[in-house]
């Protein structure tokens, strides 16, 4: 019996995705930027803390994969009751978002999950990152689009708890 003695990871975005926009937009100026992941965010209310016991229960590594970097563990753990979390380390992201070029953080992740099967749950997900991580990744990966405007959702997350139960159930039978 093969047994992986690592976890899946679970790269979690926040903007759009943990913190749905509902129509909002992201500020764009630094100042603007500052004030939008702390404490002061009005959007900060629309984060459905319901789904905390969830993503703590997942047979996975929870790992932030945010603009926010170490600004989501100062912020969003001690409101939503997580424990600090890893940090993926991502590139600035980009002044203005392209369309059908790859997402700034896929090549970052990638690269994190060293081989590692990985879960990926964000708002900005295209076919194009499906496809550089199937061409990239030797590893098992959910790649998951969420809405924006409604952020992750309890359909969302059994999503990845099917894909997680399905790699532990074949990890642990070979």
């Amino acid at each position: 019996m093969i047994e992986r003695t690592e976890r899946p990871l679970f790269f979690l975005d926040v903007d759009g995705t943990l913190l749905p926009l509902g129509g909002a937009r992201i500020p764009s100026s630094p100042q603007g930027c500052e004030d939008w992941q702390g404490t002061s965010n009005p959007q900060l209310a629309k984060i459905d803390v319901g789904h905390v016991p969830r993503l703590l229960a997942l047979p996975c590594e929870l790992t932030w994969a945010t603009a926010w970097m170490t600004d989501a563990n100062e912020v969003l753990s001690p409101l939503l009751g997580l424990p600090r979390l890893p940090v993926a380390e991502l590139p600035d992201p980009p002044q203005e978002y392209e369309t059908g070029v790859l997402h700034w953080k896929t090549r970052a992740l990638v690269r994190a999950a060293a081989g590692r099967p990985f879960v990926w749950v964000d708002d900005e997900i295209t076919g194009l990152d499906h496809a550089w991580v199937s061409a990239h990744h030797g590893g098992h990966a959910l790649l998951h689009r969420v809405d924006s405007t409604t952020g992750l959702t309890g359909a969302d997350l059994a999503v990845v708890e099917d894909r997680l139960l399905e790699w532990s159930r074949r990890f642990r039978c070979g």
